[in-house]
């Protein structure tokens, strides 16, 4: 009950009656048989309104045929179905009617249905009968009977071709419908009568339907789709014999909704009772509510020359009608209506039709349409346009033209005061562009309906004259004459040349001969032999002639009889800047005897005497043109050309110029550029368009023929030739010209080098990489924490990290950070970050995997044990000592977090030392001898406790380390020598060198030794390449002890000049081979892997040339199989990788590099362990 008495409060807001009003009609439609059919319609009024369906004005009886009909009415819906539309004989095409029936009264609705047939037999004369009784049909048979004369005219679809059928669109866009007629028989300018219908509504030209007959092709466009469009489309041709139609459904989809849940736009916009100050304006509701109901509408105006809508209606309104008042009189407006609800508004419906504010007594007094309108030339930018006064017009104010662009249907005003002569000038035009005039009168009253459009109009200028008429060939009775182009081309296509001539006697000119028509040809005939005649030429476009070219010189009407070649004609000059040109022309029209075989330039300055011509090129050049270089700034120079062929060089042509050599100001440059896209082109610029202007782009100055390569896009003073795909079938000169200016142009040689940049900045720009600063690195932290971080080096404020852990992406510092509290045995493998920046991607990893991840575990863990013992009492520092330069030993620790009350203990062989006890007192070295054998501290408070532990057994080699002196430099005449003395020094004190951090492999020239109490390394034959900072480490039981010595700068200098002071000979005479192949680092002494590991060992050699690099196993060469992986990269990096090692891989290995100054071998050993044995070890210790 609540859900009812809501519809009857939405359906009858006011509580009073209504009478039936069809919101939605129903939509004819067209189908082939066997279709099912649905027709839809709204109802609104109150009470609420009884549906009846008819068909053909009978009754539908759907409960009698439920197989065949079924109706269906839910709140104020109601919709007919036709189930299986058959049949030969189109029984379910007909006129279909929905009647609503209610107390004040009844409305109705039709819709056509159109049922088309598959097939229609030719002979079958009832069938054919039956068919052409229909009003609506696609085709005919392809073999009619033959009809008596009287059916002449009759218009016919050809079934051959493509007629237009049911169309779909979407609102805002454009569509044409076509259909092709043929009028038999075929009379020349029969025009029939081509009639377009809308759900059987003639159509109108309008704003938004456009018309168009090519005499066998009828035509309708419909300019920006909207909902209100959708219907079934009829075409009538009636001629005087008879007519024939051609229908088919439109629909038109909505427009997409900029906000979800609004409605679409109200429908037919209509305007009523238009009066001097107020009109009534209707419309239809949505076809689509939305999420929910119309909650009303608001009416928009807009005044006609203006862009300005006004909103009429402060509050919406309900029902779809509307007054609105305000007007002024004597302005005509548009209006528009926006539907709202609880979601939202909608999009303005479609414009009204324009309507005058004026009274309707005075409706009848609006001027009649004004007559045909003429459009003539004027200039280049204005036309004369003239039309026929309007017949029946009082108190007329004037006319108003409007000029649109042909094929565009968008009007402009020419005049902003009526003007009450027929005849006006239109200034303002666009040079080039073909315009249609039309022409409205007013007065009081109001506006004339528009008149029909003129004629389409080229706007153009006369040409620019002519220029450089010169002869190219003589025969007896008739010359062959060159020229020049215009310049300026006025707008239009140049259609021809005048070639005008008079003769020349004893230097007295004759009358000129005017042709009376353009020359098919650049040959001056009817001449008599051996006179004397000068010639002129004039251009000619649509607008007219061009002035007449300044004459040629007095030319001899003679035969050509000589062998060489005449001279080659058409000279003109590109790209001229302060230092170049280039010169281009034509192929002369005689060429002697034989075929021309090249062209030589000749240039001289233009003050300069005719015996200072100079060639350009020394042999001569098969192609037309040439670039001239080495010219002077600000210097004026003239050109010629000569051609040759087998029988010699023929008669140079006439002089081109003069040509200052300078650049001109706003001369720009082709520039290549390569998009965001990676899309490459050449872009030309100019500054100095005119009316009329081109951009021409051409190809070793040749019209570009395979446009497939090059496509062209131009929009003002720019012009751009973009590759569709760059190769070297491109490689080439292109140049671009812009006509009608003074000579802009430019060029540019694209060359394999380029082509190869371009093609890779191409690929950069189409798959952008982002850069790193920093790659993916670990950082282990207080609690055992580790930190995986990278740095980007370049990207936007929309770069995104894509990883699956959680992270932090710091865009002021480009760091992105990722933490993880504790490893765990599945977090083993490789840890990459994705970074996405627009279409840029980047990349970086980083593989944890094996020992290298054990490793980092293990530190973990032991970092987060740390922290915890350090929440206590602790020992920043454990027991160590401590050598003094006496050689005595102290023991001392460090100790952290403690209260007043720590209690701090120490032990000797795990038995505390007490204050009082006589150990306490000795707890140093007694003459040189070691008493203690483990020393042991403890720390404990209510906290905790911690301990350390220091075994003083077996520590010689710590006091011996320690006694080390620091590291001195001395010369001799085979090289420099680093030593330290040691105090209590024994055989097993293990020290290595070192030199920049990395360890020092023994050599023939570098060596390294004990003798006595001194440790020494020994650089024999020292070059530049040996300075930098040199050490040895000398292990003392703990962390090691390390001498350094900084063997550069004035250390350097003064050991160096004292060995070559020792050995004169040497360094002048015998200069070392520094070149040698050697091993500088990143091998260790020993490697020990567990049985199944995989081993992978990398270092790094020197040697120019770069060196040849073996590796050794217990002095046998190694192959690179499964097993053994050996790699040499860059010249400098060698590795060898051993897949799942046994105790067979057990042994002596070494890398051996080799180059033609000598031979270097870094040998060290592997060790492989099974952990079961490390276990029984562990076992035993216990």
């Amino acid at each position: 009950m609540h859900e009812k008495e809501e519809f009857q409060k939405k359906m009858n807001p006011d509580s009073l009656t209504h009478p039936a009003e069809f919101m939605v009609k129903p939509k004819g439609q067209t189908v082939w048989e066997g279709k099912n059919v649905t027709l839809h319609c709204t109802v609104a009024g109150w009470p609420k309104p009884r549906v009846a369906w008819y068909k053909n004005n009978v009754p539908i009886d759907a409960k009698g045929h439920p197989d065949k009909y079924t109706v269906e009415s839910n709140y104020n819906m109601h919709s007919l179905e036709i189930k299986r539309c058959a049949g030969c004989d189109f029984m379910d095409t007909a006129e279909y009617r929905a009647s609503a029936l209610n107390v004040k009264g009844e409305s109705s609705s039709f819709a056509s249905v159109v049922v088309k047939s598959t097939f229609v037999h030719p002979h079958d004369s009832s069938a054919l009968a039956l068919y052409y009784s229909s009003h609506f049909h696609t085709f005919l048979p392809r073999f009619l009977p033959q009809l008596p004369l009287s059916y002449l005219h009759v218009p016919k679809w050809l079934p051959s071709m493509g007629n237009f059928g049911v169309s779909f669109g979407h609102e805002g866009e454009t569509m044409s419908l076509g259909c092709t007629v043929i009028i038999y028989p075929n009379v020349k300018r029969y025009q029939p009568d081509v009639l377009w219908y809308r759900d059987n509504v003639l159509l109108k030209p309008s704003k938004w339907v456009n018309m168009h007959w090519s005499g066998e092709k009828a035509m309708l466009t419909l300019v920006h789709l909207n909902k209100e469009d959708e219907g079934l489309y009829t075409l009538r041709v009636n001629t005087k014999s008879g007519f024939e139609t051609h229908s088919a459904y439109v629909f038109v989809r909505d427009a997409d909704v900029e906000e979800e849940g609004v409605p679409v736009a109200p429908l037919d916009v209509r305007c009523h009772d238009a009066n001097k100050d107020y009109v009534v304006v209707t419309w239809k509701q949505p076809a689509v509510e939305g999420s929910s109901s119309i909650l009303g509408y608001f009416i928009d105006r807009c005044e006609v020359g203006t862009k300005n809508w006004v909103q009429c209606n402060d509050t919406p309104v309900t029902f779809a009608r509307f007054p609105v008042t305000g007007l002024v009189e004597g302005r005509s407006y548009y209006f528009r209506v926006r539907a709202i609800n609880r979601a939202g508004e909608s999009r303005p419906s479609r414009v009204s039709d324009p309507v005058a504010a004026v009274d309707p007594s005075d409706r009848a007094h609006l001027p009649s349409t004004p007559g045909p309108v003429v459009a003539t030339r004027n200039t280049a930018t204005s036309v004369v346009v003239s039309w026929g006064a309007s017949k029946e017009v009082k108190r007329l104010v004037g006319y108003y033209i409007e000029v649109g662009v042909e094929g565009s249907n968008v009007w402009v005003p020419c005049n902003n005061k009526p003007v009450k002569c027929t005849r006006f000038v239109c200034h303002g035009l666009t040079t080039g562009e073909k315009c249609v005039f039309r022409v409205k009168a007013v007065n009081a009253a109001g506006y004339s309906d528009s008149s029909a459009a003129s004629e389409a109009l080229l706007c153009s200028a006369i040409p620019a004259p002519p220029t450089g008429v010169t002869l190219a060939e003589r025969f007896q009775g008739y010359m062959v004459l060159s020229w020049q182009a215009p310049t300026k081309t006025g707008g239009a296509d140049i259609r021809g040349y005048y070639l005008d001539y008079r003769t020349v006697k004893d230097g007295v000119a004759d009358g000129w001969h005017d042709p009376s028509a353009p020359s098919a040809s650049r040959q001056a005939v009817d001449l008599k032999e051996n006179k004397f005649y000068q010639f002129q030429v004039r251009a000619a476009n649509m607008a007219g002639l061009s002035v007449a070219s300044p004459p040629s010189a007095p030319l001899e009407c003679k035969e050509w009889t000589v062998a060489v070649p005449g001279p080659a004609h058409g000279l003109h000059v590109l790209e001229v800047r302060k230092h170049s040109l280039v010169l281009l022309w034509e192929t002369p029209a005689f060429n002697g005897r034989s075929a021309v075989t090249g062209y030589y330039v000749d240039i001289k300055e233009a003050s300069a005497s005719d015996g200072c011509w100079k060639g350009v090129n020394e042999r001569s050049t098969q192609k037309h043109y040439l670039k001239v270089a080495g010219l002077k700034e600000g210097v004026s120079y003239v050109l010629r050309v000569s051609a040759k062929n087998i029988a010699g060089v023929g008669i140079p042509c006439e002089p081109l110029g003069p040509i200052v050599a300078e650049t001109r100001p706003g001369t720009n440059e082709i520039v290549v550029d390569v998009d965001d896209d990676g899309v490459i082109s050449m872009i030309f610029e100019c500054s100095e368009m005119r009316e009329g202007s081109q951009f021409v782009w051409s190809r070793d100055y040749e019209a570009l023929t395979d446009t497939s390569r090059l496509n062209i896009q131009t929009a003002g003073g720019r012009s751009r030739a973009i590759f569709t795909d760059l190769s070297a079938e491109d490689l080439g000169s292109y140049s671009c010209m812009v006509t009608n200016t003074d000579g802009f142009s430019s060029s540019y040689t694209l060359t394999e080098e380029d082509l190869k940049r371009l093609l890779d900045l191409s690929f950069e720009h189409k798959f952008p990489v982002i850069p790193f600063k920093s790659e993916m690195a670990i950082e282990l932290q207080e609690k055992g924490r580790v930190r995986f971080w990278a740095q980007v080096a370049k990207f936007t404020s929309g770069c995104q990290v894509e990883y699956k852990y959680t992270m932090h992406f710091d865009k002021s510092t480009g760091i992105i950070e990722m933490f993880m509290d504790l490893l765990e045995v599945t977090d083993e493998g490789t840890f990459t970050f994705n970074l996405v920046d627009g279409k840029a991607t980047g990349r970086t990893s980083l593989v944890l995997i094996g020992e290298e991840f054990a490793a980092l575990q293990k530190k973990s863990e032991f970092e987060r044990a740390e922290w915890v013992r350090r929440q206590g009492p602790h020992f920043v520092e454990y027991l160590g000592f401590e050598v003094t330069a006496e050689c005595n030993v102290h023991l001392k620790c460090k100790i952290g977090n403690i209260k007043p009350e720590t209690e701090i203990t120490w032990f000797k062989d795990a038995i505390e030392i007490e204050e009082e006890d006589e150990a306490a007192k000795h707890i140093t070295a007694v003459n040189g001898v070691l008493t203690f054998d483990i020393g042991k501290v403890k720390l404990k408070d209510e906290r905790g406790k911690d301990k350390s532990l220091f075994d003083l057994t077996g520590k010689g080699d710590a006091v011996s380390a320690n006694s080390a002196t620091e590291l001195s430099v001395q010369s001799t005449e085979h090289g420099i020598i680093l030593h330290t003395s040691v105090v209590y020094y024994t055989e097993e004190l293990p020290a290595s060198p070192s030199c920049r951090d990395a360890k020092i492999s023994h050599s023939d020239r570098v060596q390294c030794g004990v003798s006595g109490e001194q440790l020494w390394l020994k650089i024999n034959e020292p070059t530049e390449k040996d300075k930098g900072k040199y050490g040895i480490n000398i292990f003392d039981g703990k962390d090691g002890v390390k001498r350094v010595f900084d063997l550069t700068g004035q250390a350097w200098e003064e050991a160096y000049e004292e060995f070559k002071r020792l050995n004169p000979s040497e360094h002048f005479y015998s200069l070392p081979h520094t070149d040698r192949a050697r091993v500088v680092g990143g091998l260790p002494d020993v490697v020990t892997i567990q049985e199944g590991k995989s081993l992978n060992l990398t270092g790094n050699v020197w040697g120019d040339p770069a060196p040849e690099v073996s590796w050794l196993k217990n002095d046998r060469e190694l192959k690179s199989d499964e097993h053994y992986t050996l790699k040499f990269e860059h010249g400098k990096y060698a590795s060898i990788t051993i897949a799942a090692v046994t105790t067979v891989d057990s042994g002596k290995y070494a890398l051996q590099v080799k180059n033609k100054y000598g031979t270097e071998a870094m040998p060290f050993t592997v060790s492989v362990y099974f952990p079961e044995d490390e276990e029984v070890k562990g076992d035993k210790k216990e």
